[in-house]
């Protein structure tokens, strides 16, 4: 027979506090509460609805029509004949594939070149603070004072840096005939890639040297005092602790490069076959007024824009966990 003391089922046990169940009163002011404290953002959420999010839907009722300029009395449906053109179409196809090219070279090559200089940031010398300054303004200049930049004072055949430090070499040699490359016509596309790239290496510069500087130093410091060797400490301490760094920057650069249409339009003109889908719907709107095609274009940008944002965010967001568990 059993001397404790039983509890009938249903009731708690001596001395347990009793929550009572909320009540109808106590829901509601709970959600006059909520309410409250969500009130001064709606105005915030109504701008941003009416400036962002209309004139996208707007965008995407007009991409599956047939509307131009030219002709602005007919206006038909013509369902995804606009997304089917965009892929179709060998102009629009090549503009595809221009972005593309253009936005993995770009991420690419900057994030080695970040990680590079990061690494060499990372370490303790004289004037350290001044290098890291120089170093980040690239970046700090406006994308099309950039972009005139290397065209005029770099790229120029006649007066450019480029084509006047190899006359001075050629001129230390005696040589009265130097090379005198034209820079924008022979490698156009690489001529915009180098300019991106010397605009965005700080930007990947600056989140991998914050990686690096997060870095735990117990684990290095125990690899050097068992023998492992600079390249060993790079590979598996260094390098796997920057990956989720080198996933951010790279996403986040692909978010810009995509959209990017200054250095396009101001270094070349989408001419010598480097149009990017951004110039082109540039090109398709204000030049030849097609506004269903290029409204579809630009809901395909828009499309391409928002998956790469999700993979960043979903990095993003697992940084954050794992700093928060250690």
């Amino acid at each position: 027979m059993s001397t404790g003391t039983h509890t009938p089922r249903g009731r708690p046990a001596a001395g347990t506090a009793v929550t009572p169940p909320p009540t109808s009163s106590t829901t509601g002011a709970r959600r006059v509460s909520n309410w409250a404290r969500r009130a001064p953002l709606v105005p915030a959420f109504v701008f941003l609805f009416i400036a962002t999010q209309l004139p996208f839907l707007t965008t995407i009722v007009i991409s599956f029509t047939n509307w131009n300029a030219l002709r602005p009395g007919e206006r038909d449906f013509v369902g995804v004949d606009n997304y089917v053109e965009v892929f179709t179409n060998a102009r629009l196809r090549e503009s595809v594939w221009n972005t593309v090219v253009l936005t993995v070279v770009v991420v690419g090559v900057s994030l080695v070149l970040g990680m590079l200089i990061a690494l060499l940031l990372d370490r303790k010398f004289f004037g350290r603070g001044a290098v890291r300054t120089m170093m980040i303004a690239p970046f700090l200049v406006v994308p099309i004072a950039a972009a005139l930049l290397w065209k005029h004072a770099l790229f120029n055949p006649s007066y450019g840096l480029l084509n006047g430090v190899l006359t001075w070499i050629w001129n230390l040699f005696g040589s009265q005939e130097p090379p005198q490359f034209e820079y924008l016509t022979v490698a156009p596309m690489i001529s915009i890639q180098v300019a991106l790239i010397w605009q965005w290496t700080p930007f990947m510069m600056l989140i991998l040297l914050a990686g690096l500087q997060s870095k735990p130093g117990d684990a290095e410091e125990a690899a050097r005092m068992d023998g492992a060797s600079g390249w060993q400490i790079f590979r598996y301490l260094t390098f796997p602790h920057l990956r989720q760094y080198l996933e951010l920057g790279g996403l986040l650069g692909a978010i810009y490069i995509v959209q990017n249409f200054d250095a396009v339009f101001t270094i070349t003109s989408g001419a010598l076959g480097t149009a990017n889908l951004p110039y082109t719907i540039y090109q398709t709107f204000f030049q030849a007024g097609q506004y269903g095609l290029a409204s579809a274009m630009g809901v395909v940008v828009v499309i391409g824009t928002i998956i790469i944002a999700t993979f960043a965010l979903r990095v993003v967001s697992t940084m954050f966990k794992e700093e928060g568990a250690r």
